[in-house]
């Protein structure tokens, strides 16, 4: 049973339906979100057994545009810790790095692969700066179906050995990622090929990171919760998931959003504190790939998520990204430079009260040690 109703544009409301194979708005080119039946999924998720169920990624079936639960690709995601920190009080890490592939990309790919499944796709297409690419290629095995990842070159030797592991076909591309997207979008135009990446469905999935937070407070909301942004997907998913936790009567306030970019990749940043639109950065440069993004696609929703949490933008720099691995390590945690921007920023704006930090990846997935 599928409950979402339709996809709308979130710049000139044109609707789509549901089941659309649709990647932007065809009037306008811009972002699209997934609408649902609310008061069928409050129904649903405020029966006793709902809070009782153990978190997992699929627990939230009722806010995902899944047709067959039964039909599923998976391998598991999701259910990852939320830890105390043992140097800052009351903060906490959502510790990503314990999903199938190494990061918070499965959780939007077991959405995307099942939703590519359920319309018979059987060739994906992504472009990736490593961690996304290296998800797609897991799940489109798992799936039986072929992928196809574009990376630009500065994606490092470990991720594209992982895609390859997984029977992926890899193309890198010399220029930017976002150089790489428009290639991709570019075949999709002229070929039909499905693309994955940071599109509607992938962001529907990625709103578990959310949910499950909310879920490990026991439905308690914190001050703040940190991400990483590059494209901002995690970001805006983050925030649909405390926006549709509160619409169902799960939780009654939203916690503030913070975004964090590299400092030598911080469009999102420089549009939230200069109070104008996205502008793209040609040439970014940062250590921390996985958030490399020089125009973020689902910026519109990320400065939306800011706006209406009151959240706020910052950027790190390289060096303190690497001293914030450090002091994760500390925690028993290692995490790739973009997994430890969260924490970097929220030490950056020295934040008070209740503080979750997102740590998106691995630190086994970069070949470089950065110590």
């Amino acid at each position: 049973m599928v409950l979402a109703k339709e996809i709308r544009c979130m710049e000139c409301e044109g609707v789509y339906p549901a089941n659309a194979i649709i990647f932007e708005c065809e009037k306008c080119d811009g972002p699209l979100d997934l609408v649902y039946d609310y008061h069928k999924i409050q129904d649903l998720i405020l029966e006793e057994h709902f809070i009782r169920d153990e978190i997992n990624h699929w627990k939230y079936w009722p806010f995902y545009p899944i047709k067959h639960l039964h039909k599923i690709v998976t391998l598991h995601e999701g259910g990852t810790p939320l830890l105390d920190s043992r140097q800052k009080k009351k903060w906490k890490f959502k510790y990503e790095a314990v999903n199938p592939t190494g990061s918070f990309k499965d959780r939007g790919t077991t959405i995307e692969i099942s939703k590519a499944m359920e319309l018979g796709v059987q060739q994906v297409l992504c472009a990736s700066t490593g961690n996304m690419g290296a998800s797609v290629a897991a799940y489109a095995a798992r799936a039986g179906i072929k992928a196809t990842i574009y990376l630009p070159d500065f994606v490092g030797e470990n991720k594209c050995k992982q895609m390859l592991a997984y029977g992926a076909e890899i193309k890198k591309i010399k220029g930017s990622y976002q150089e790489v997207v428009r290639l991709t979008q570019q075949m999709n135009m002229q070929k039909g090929l499905y693309l994955t990446g940071d599109y509607p469905y992938r962001g529907e999935g990625e709103k578990s990171v959310g949910f499950e937070i909310l879920d490990q407070l026991h439905f308690r909301t914190p001050d703040y919760i940190v991400c990483p942004a590059g494209n901002a997907t995690l970001l805006s998913g983050v925030f649909k998931a405390c926006r549709e936790f509160k619409k169902v009567g799960l939780i009654e306030e939203l916690p503030k959003l913070i975004a964090v970019q590299a400092e030598g990749c911080n469009p999102l940043v420089r549009a939230w504190q200069n109070k104008t639109k996205i502008r793209e950065i040609k040439n970014p440069e940062t250590i921390a790939s996985a958030i490399n993004c020089g125009k973020p696609v689902d910026g519109i929703k990320a400065l939306l998520a800011l706006k209406q949490t009151k959240g706020d933008a910052v950027a790190v720099t390289d060096k303190e990204m690497i001293v914030a691995m450090k002091e994760l390590g500390k925690e028993g945690l290692y995490v790739e430079p973009s997994g430890a921007a969260s924490y970097a920023g929220a030490k950056k704006l020295e934040l008070k009260g209740e503080v979750v930090c997102v740590l998106t990846g691995h630190g086994l997935k970069e070949e470089k040690s950065f110590t």
